[in-house]
């Protein structure tokens, strides 16, 4: 049996809680654990496509109360060390705390649509080049971006300023975020997967997700494990058209930059990627950047 967490236990980690959980994953999951028999699979695949949702559930499996000595990635052995009744307790919690109002909904709808997209096809993508683990690709995949809600809750002009960043041909994303508020979503990402507990290497993965131009065009040192998480997170961002859906534009002008370093890295081709998109469209992974 895995240790239980208390009420009081819990309400302390849920204190810290920004992300705000989608709506609709909230009322499946209760929808889920009113039925007579509640399926753990099921369960694990609705929390696996929120990002709120899957950063408290590593947070808590991974937090000292459990005495793990490695940190976990995976939502499955997460549900597994929690038990039934804590993950009851987690998303009760939750869903008191995620009432948002419809504007707030609204605004966050682009950022939901792109975390699972690109959470799935890091995972597919990691299993085809061989990487050791794809459950750490499928994380960073989900929680690369936990940063923009952050972002849009705090600065109301953020979106537009998110949509000018997109659309510098030869400037980093995240360098017109500084000009504007001095700090920026990767930088409010890395802080935010910190305090979910993530395994190191991924929040540093987080923080430097816009810097692939030093990484892969300008030599930067980076240890290898990193360089392969970002480089798949870069082709997954790609191929799921993330430039078109967060930056509403029509061309990936940091992809331009990185290709040609960042498929010689993985050992692919542009015609791997064609062939990539096709494979998740048969997945069901949304594709809008091919």
């Amino acid at each position: 049996m895995p240790p239980q967490l208390t009420d009081e236990q819990i309400q302390h980690v849920l204190q810290g809680i920004r992300v705000p959980p989608q709506p609709q994953i909230l009322v499946d999951l209760q929808m889920e654990q009113a039925m007579p028999s509640s399926d753990n699979s099921q369960i694990a695949r609705l929390i696996r496509q929120d990002v709120s949702l899957s950063g408290m559930m590593l947070k808590f499996v991974n937090s000292p109360f459990y005495g793990l000595r490695n940190k976990i990635t995976s939502i499955e052995q997460a549900l597994d060390l929690l038990g039934p009744t804590t993950v009851v307790n987690i998303v009760n919690g939750l869903s008191i705390k995620g009432e948002m109002s419809d504007e707030a909904i609204v605004r966050l709808t682009r950022f939901w649509d792109t975390a699972t997209d690109i959470a799935m096809a890091s995972a597919t993508i990691a299993k085809q080049i061989g990487a050791r683990n794809p459950d750490e690709a499928y994380a960073l995949g989900l929680f690369h971006n936990a940063g923009i809600p952050l972002m849009l809750t705090r600065f109301r002009d953020y979106e537009d300023v998110m949509i000018e960043a997109y659309g510098q041909p030869e400037t980093a994303i995240t360098d017109t975020e500084n000009r504007y508020f001095n700090t920026n979503h990767a930088v409010v990402g890395y802080y935010t997967a910190k305090s979910w507990n993530l395994p190191r290497h991924i929040c540093e993965t987080i923080a430097e997700h816009h810097g692939s131009d030093r990484i892969f065009c300008n030599g930067e040192s980076t240890q290898g494990q990193k360089k392969t998480l970002l480089a798949i997170l870069k082709i997954a961002e790609h191929l799921c058209g993330n430039y078109r859906i967060l930056g509403q534009q029509s061309d990936d002008y940091e992809w331009q930059r990185i290709e040609k370093a960042v498929l010689e890295y993985v050992g692919l081709s542009s015609y791997d990627l064609e062939t990539m998109a096709e494979n998740f469209r048969d997945l069901g992974i949304e594709i809008h950047g091919r």
